[in-house]
């Protein structure tokens, strides 16, 4: 598996043939799949788009995460608030 510099969140999205992904060490950064690999594979690609982008801007770019994680959550069976 690809080391991420970031850890990765992957949820599954209202539909089944979807995932969504995000970074909680990445702020901003999200997107969607059609699988988990999926997802891994769109992540690599996206932070290092990301990264560029922040740094073409001038805005602040957060530490690598010496630690990072890939973590799937099966939200499914969450029932939302009301």
């Amino acid at each position: 598996m690809t080391r991420l510099k970031y850890s990765l969140i992957i949820e599954p999205t209202n539909d089944p043939d979807f995932f969504s992904f995000y970074s909680p060490d990445l702020e901003g950064f999200t997107g969607t799949g059609q699988s988990v690999d999926d997802c891994i594979a769109k992540a690599v690609n996206g932070m290092t788009e990301h990264l560029e982008l922040l740094l073409s801007e001038g805005l602040p770019v957060p530490p690598e995460n010496p630690h990072s994680t890939v973590t799937v959550r099966d939200t499914r069976h969450i029932i939302p608030a009301a």
